[in-house]
C-alpha cells in the first residue's frame, strides 16, 4: 500500500491528494469528490506516509497499520462510525491491528482519526493488504540489521544523541 502523495490539511476535512504545486501553497484534490482546491503554505499539511503511530517498542509507519486493520476486517470499512464509536470499540479493534500500540501516548482522538481515514481509503480502494517494493526493502535492511522496522532519526536528532553520549564519555572518563 502507498500513501504516498495523500495528505491530510488541518483545517480541511477528509483526505486529499498532492496535484501540483502553486506560487504560494499546494494545488490538492478531495479523494472524496474530486474537487479541487489551494492549500495555503500557512496550513498544516501533513503526509500520510510521514504518519507513525507509537508502539511499546518504537514507531510502525501508517500504512503499516493499515494493512493490518485491512487484514482484520478482511479488506471492508469499519462496523460504526469512527466519531460516534465508543472508546472500548475503537480499542479493541485497533488493538487486533496493532497489539503492541503505545497506551500512554496513543489517544482515543488519533484512533478515531486514522479508523476515518481508513474508511476514506478503503472506499476509495487504496488500501490494501500487500506491502510495497519500498517497504519490503526496508524490512529486509532492518532484519540484516537485527533490528525492529521502525523510523529512522533524523541526521540532527542523531547527532544530538552521539554528542551527548561522547560528553558523558568522556566525563566518565575523567572521573
Amino acid at each position: 500500500m502507498n500513501l504516498k502523495g495523500i495528505l491530510s490539511i488541518a483545517t480541511f476535512p477528509g483526505l486529499y491528494k498532492h496535484v501540483a504545486q502553486a506560487k504560494n501553497g499546494l494545488i490538492v484534490e478531495s479523494i472524496a469528490d474530486g474537487k479541487r482546491t489551494i492549500a495555503y503554505a500557512t496550513a498544516r499539511i501533513s503526509a500520510l506516509e510521514d504518519i507513525s503511530i507509537y508502539t511499546t517498542d518504537g514507531d510502525t509507519k501508517l500504512s503499516d497499520v493499515y494493512r493490518n486493520i485491512f487484514n482484520v476486517l478482511e479488506g471492508k470499512k469499519t462496523p460504526f462510525v469512527p466519531k460516534k464509536a465508543k472508546d472500548e470499540e475503537l480499542t479493541e479493534l485497533f488493538g487486533k491491528a496493532l497489539p503492541n500500540w503505545d497506551t500512554d501516548r496513543v489517544y482515543i482522538s488519533d484512533i478515531k482519526r486514522a479508523f476515518n481515514w481508513y474508511n476514506i481509503l478503503v472506499e476509495k480502494g487504496l488500501v490494501d493488504g500487500q506491502e510495497d517494493e519500498e517497504d519490503k526493502k526496508e524490512a529486509e535492511a532492518a532484519e540484516e540489521e537485527g533490528g525492529v522496522k521502525t523510523r529512522k532519526r533524523s541526521r540532527k536528532k542523531a547527532a544530538e544523541t552521539e554528542a551527548e553520549t561522547e560528553a558523558a564519555d568522556s566525563g566518565a572518563e575523567k572521573a
